[in-house]
């Protein structure tokens, strides 16, 4: 159990970051437990592992689709339990490392020769889509925001540079400044809602806009396991709140001074251009017919929405 709680506060900290990589952690980690849980309390110790890991991050759907996924496992016996729950959480990682070499060969489809790229935060969809075009012979460049207050641009600027991509790492706040030198922007996903809107990285929302106005098209890469299916029966997605710590320095706080560290924003469908998926190029439109259709979630009751394990390969 030490493991999954060590796993648990790997999430929680960021330790473990980006929204497949906190999936297919949660899988492996489901599957390295099961090895381990009792014979006399499995699927007691199973559900415990779970929320557990369930309760780290509450805005990543990708977090919730993996372990649902993982825990649909069946079986008489205790040993053909822990081999379906074994079996399920090799599916889905299978399902995060193809879903994302996919959207790289879709996505990279709409980066021309010569094209200045922005992108924000530290998304693998996204960086597979821009590592593609490169890969492809394009001559690109690309516009990396620092994204506050955790830095995950820096680890994004450095992959890119080790790519051999020509990268510049911006403030966020200069976002509008340098717009009109962007030929496209692309981003990932923590979460897509059933109608079509992007929860992301704090920030997103703001360089929707900002390219919107300047009319550069605005792409999301998003595996298909980030749509939400809660959000069919109109639950709003929770936006984390992290410490207080992570943005101003102690001694500030010790003067009362108010602070908000929001982890994520939404971003309306309506700044959406189009969503990368290992399933196709989608309008964000198409969303429902996602989580219906391709999640398996048509004529699923709200009472039933964490029991359906329907996959896809």
């Amino acid at each position: 159990m030490q493991e999954v709680l060590e796993a648990a506060e790997k999430i929680k900290s960021m330790e473990v970051r980006g929204a497949a990589r906190i999936a297919k952690f949660a899988a492996e980690i489901l599957m390295k437990f099961a090895e381990k849980a009792s014979p006399e309390k499995f699927d007691e110790e199973m559900k415990w592992a779970a929320d557990t890991l369930l309760n780290t991050r509450p805005t990543a759907v990708s977090l919730y689709n993996a372990i649902n996924y993982v825990m649909r496992y069946s079986g008489e016996s205790v040993d053909e339990k822990r081999k379906s729950v074994i079996r399920r959480a090799k599916e889905f990682i299978n399902w995060v490392e193809t879903a994302q070499r996919k959207i790289g060969e879709i996505g990279e489809k709409r980066i021309k020769d010569g094209y200045t790229v922005m992108t924000h935060c530290n998304s693998s969809a996204a960086l597979s889509v821009i590592k593609r075009a490169h890969e492809n012979g394009k001559d690109i460049r690309v516009i990396a925001t620092e994204s506050r207050p955790r830095w995950q641009g820096h680890i994004t600027a450095r992959q890119l540079r080790e790519a051999g991509i020509d990268v510049t790492l911006i403030v966020d706040s200069a976002v509008r400044y340098f717009i009109d030198d962007v030929d496209c922007v692309v981003v990932g996903a923590d979460t897509i809602t059933a109608n079509g809107a992007l929860i992301n990285k704090i920030g997103t929302s703001q360089i929707a806009l900002a390219a919107k106005e300047a009319r550069v098209p605005f792409m999301v890469a998003a595996e298909t396991y980030k749509f939400s299916p809660k959000t069919l029966f109109g639950e709003l997605v929770v936006i984390e709140e992290r410490d207080a710590r992570e943005v101003a320095p102690e001694e500030l706080l010790k003067l009362g001074v108010k602070v908000r560290n929001p982890a994520f924003d939404v971003t309306p469908r309506d700044y959406i251009d189009v969503i990368i998926t290992e399933i196709g190029a989608i309008p964000p439109e198409m969303a429902y017919v996602v989580i219906t259709e391709r999640l398996g979630y048509a004529g699923i009751e709200e009472e039933e929405i964490t029991l359906n394990s329907r996959h896809f390969d």
